[in-house]
């Protein structure tokens, strides 16, 4: 499994050899420093975890400052960890990169979605609400019911209602890179990838 930590740049597109109109999503792809090793034996696990831009001195904690003096690295304001994630000769300390992708690769992106604020049950879920005639009055956008009965005497729990909308993790996967600029730690996905402008996101491999 390879993944890197990213940011969500926005939308735009781009034409192929042919003029055809592609939407892509620009991300930001690292740099990515390694910052720690899991290992089997010492943790029952194999995971890299990766660092994301830099996190303001003031705000980096004295007993962060000592662990990240002793690997010789800035501390990260992002820090992930992927597991299985395998790579030949790499340390910690070493900085990963969008090369490790290339034009055609299919990935999942995972990020945390747009909040929507409190939303209904039509907007949230997509009810079809009460009809408009036959004696409705004053209930048009309303859920229904939601009891049932005697026994169990009690609302389900996970019934689907009104509440907080989005911001959530979501993950979407089979996307295309359409184009990679290692130069500028830029990557190009076909179509759109969850969460607003300057959000972090994870690109891994499919």
């Amino acid at each position: 499994m390879i993944g890197l930590i990213g940011k969500k740049l926005g939308m735009t597109r781009i034409f192929d050899e042919k003029g055809n109109m592609i939407p892509v999503t620009v991300i930001e792809l690292g740099p990515n420093p390694i910052t720690n090793l899991r290992t089997d034996e010492t943790h029952g696990y194999t995971a890299t975890c990766l660092g994301f831009e830099q996190k303001r001195e003031k705000l980096v904690k004295r007993a962060q400052k000592g662990h990240y003096a002793k690997l010789g690295l800035p501390a990260p304001r992002i820090e992930r960890e992927i597991r299985d994630m395998r790579l030949e000769g790499k340390r910690i300390g070493d900085t990963l990169k969008c090369s490790l992708f290339s034009a055609g690769d299919k990935i999942k992106v995972s990020g945390v979605s747009k909040g929507k604020g409190y939303a209904g049950v039509i907007r949230r879920h997509h009810f079809a609400g009460p009809v408009g005639t036959h004696g409705t009055h004053e209930f048009f956008r309303h859920g229904g019911a939601i009891g049932a009965h005697t026994f169990p005497g009690r609302v389900w729990k996970g019934l689907r209602m009104a509440g907080q909308m989005g911001a959530e993790q979501v993950t979407v996967a089979g996307l295309t890179v359409v184009r990679v600029d290692a130069d500028a730690n830029l990557i190009m996905v076909k179509g759109a990838i969850p969460g607003p402008a300057k959000s972090i996101v994870l690109v891994r491999k499919s």
